[in-house]
């Protein structure tokens, strides 16, 4: 089975620096559904069984654009829900984005992974929701060749791959941003969850499963 997990096309949000990650208030530009459009098209030739969407505004306007394309439902989790940013949520100003930089310092650098934004979520809940869905899809189609379109966020993305790929060494040996509907493609191997591309970078050679 293959996960193909994207992030969600450019959002009011992302223009205006806000951080928005708990209510549904910031919509896709018109960039953004240009961008969701472009990714359907992309999609058009691999057989994409099933479609999971965050519950945000801007990734599940990005998963109804792609649905439509490829004539599937959409199934809404909040597993997939950037995380909870606390007290900085709906601010754009310095003092809170300096919060949002302290917390991947903690989680990424420090390992400190109860670490959270006051009123926020930490690395371990984050984890807590995200594994056992990965699990759940594994268990119900590891046995497949099913490939399933998982659409998220950045920081989600980028926090729970770092612990779930079995080659996230050499994925994240250096610093991997995910551009607006930005694409990775995830597979079970023997190994475990190996990356096998990254926005267009191909990667092989498992180092270790860190799951």
């Amino acid at each position: 089975m293959k996960l193909y997990f994207v992030r969600h096309g450019e959002s009011e949000a992302n223009v205006l620096k806000v951080i928005s990650n708990r209510g549904l208030v910031h919509p896709l530009t018109e960039l953004g559904r240009q961008q969701a459009a472009q990714l359907a098209q992309s999609l058009m030739s691999i057989p994409i069984t099933r479609i999971y969407s965050s519950p945000l505004l801007r990734a599940r306007q990005t998963a109804e654009i792609v649905a439509a394309a490829l004539s599937l439902p959409v199934e809404i989790t909040d597993v997939l829900r950037e995380p909870d940013c606390g007290m900085a949520e709906g601010r754009s100003d310095e003092a809170a984005w300096a919060e949002h930089r302290q917390a991947w310092i903690a989680w990424l650098e420090e390992q400190r992974y109860d670490y959270r934004i006051e009123g926020g979520e930490s690395f371990n809940d984050l984890r807590a929701r995200f594994v056992p869905f990965i699990d759940r899809l594994l268990a119900e189609h590891g046995d497949t060749s099913d490939q399933l379109l998982l659409i998220s966020h950045g920081a989600l993305l980028i926090t729970m791959l770092s612990v779930m790929l079995a080659n996230a060494e050499a994925v994240f040996a250096e610093w991997r941003p995910i551009p607006n509907t930005g694409t990775i493609v995830v597979e079970r191997q023997a190994a475990g969850w190996v990356c096998v591309a990254w926005c267009g970078i191909a990667f092989q050679n498992p180092a270790g499963n860190r799951v």
